[in-house]
């Protein structure tokens, strides 16, 4: 890659950026702990898949169509 792209120096510019971090690692870290705690977890146990229990397999978009026009 020729180091005058720009891709190369916006490359560049993060690696030299985190690689000289010291407390932006650690607070690095703890957001994706979070994250993962957001998105795996919480998910499980408060966001049931609705439709997999109450349509039948293969006819979801019918079980969507009826639930809206009934609205």
């Amino acid at each position: 890659m020729n180091k005058k792209s720009f891709f190369y120096r916006v490359f560049d510019l993060y690696y030299d950026g985190f690689r000289h971090m010291t407390l932006g690692k650690t607070l690095w870290t703890v957001i994706i702990v979070k994250l993962i705690i957001i998105f795996l977890v919480l998910k499980v146990f408060f966001f049931p898949n609705f439709l997999k229990q109450n349509a039948k397999p293969g006819k979801e978009g019918d079980f969507i169509e009826k639930q809206l026009m009934k609205r």
